[in-house]
C-alpha cells in the first residue's frame, strides 16, 4: 500500500454502523494493517464538544441550519487535525460517517436541501472524500427496533419514525448520487458475517 485510504461508513440509525466499523478496525489491525478509528462528529477533542452540543437531547430549540454548520464545523476541525495528517501518513482511517450523513439528515430528512448543505461543507472538507464509503443497508423500522434498549437516546434517535424514513429515502438518493464510490452490505445479517465481509472487501481495495 503506497499511499492512504479514506473508508467511511454510513448507514440509518441502528444499522449497526459502530459495531461493524469498530470490528473491521479491530481486524485490520490484528492483521498488521496501519489503520486509525474514528467518527463523526467528534474524533478530536474540539469536535467532541461540538457532538455534545448537537446531540444533546435537551437542545430542542436548534434551528436545522445551526445544526447543519455545526456539524461542518466539527467536520473541519476532524479533517485538519486527524484525517489529513493520518492520509499524509499513509495510513487507512475507518471513520464512522462524514459528509454524507450531513446531505441525507440535514440536507433531505431535515429538508434544507442536498445542495445547500453540500456548500456549507464544500468549504468545510477543502476536497477532501472518502475513497470508499460502505453503506450498511437495513429499513428503519428494524433499525429503530434494535436500539430501543439503549439506556441513553440522543436529539436525533428520538426523532418521529417519518423523520427516519427520509433519512433512510435520502440514503437511496447518495447511493445513486456517488454510487461509483459507494458498496452496500445487506446489514440484516449478524454483526460477525457483516464484518468478515466489509473486511474481505476493504483488504482487496488497498492490496489493488
Amino acid at each position: 500500500m503506497n499511499r492512504g485510504w479514506f473508508i467511511v461508513f454510513e448507514g440509518c440509525d441502528g444499522s449497526g454502523k459502530t459495531t461493524v466499523s469498530k470490528g473491521v478496525y479491530q481486524k485490520l489491525l490484528d492483521a498488521g494493517y496501519p489503520v486509525i478509528y474514528t467518527r463523526e462528529p467528534g474524533g478530536i477533542d474540539i469536535s467532541e464538544q461540538i457532538r455534545r452540543i448537537i446531540l444533546d437531547p435537551s437542545n430542542l430549540a436548534m434551528d436545522r441550519r445551526t445544526e447543519a454548520l455545526l456539524y461542518a464545523a466539527s467536520r473541519r476541525q476532524h479533517l485538519a487535525e486527524k484525517v489529513i495528517p493520518a492520509l499524509k501518513e499513509h495510513k487507512i482511517i475507518i471513520c464512522d460517517r462524514f459528509l454524507y450523513s450531513s446531505l441525507v439528515y440535514q440536507g433531505y430528512a431535515r429538508g434544507i436541501g442536498i445542495e445547500e448543505v453540500y456548500q456549507i461543507n464544500e468549504f468545510a472538507i477543502e476536497g477532501y472524500m472518502p475513497d470508499r464509503t460502505i453503506f450498511l443497508d437495513i429499513l428503519p423500522e428494524v433499525g429503530l427496533e434494535r436500539i430501543q434498549n439503549r439506556t441513553f437516546k440522543d436529539r436525533l434517535d428520538q426523532e418521529s419514525m417519518d423523520f427516519h424514513h427520509r433519512v433512510y429515502e435520502g440514503y437511496q438518493m447518495i447511493n445513486q448520487r456517488y454510487s461509483d464510490s459507494i458498496e452496500k452490505f445487506d446489514a440484516n445479517r449478524k454483526p460477525e458475517e457483516i464484518i468478515e465481509d466489509v473486511y474481505s472487501y476493504i483488504t482487496r481495495l488497498v492490496q489493488e
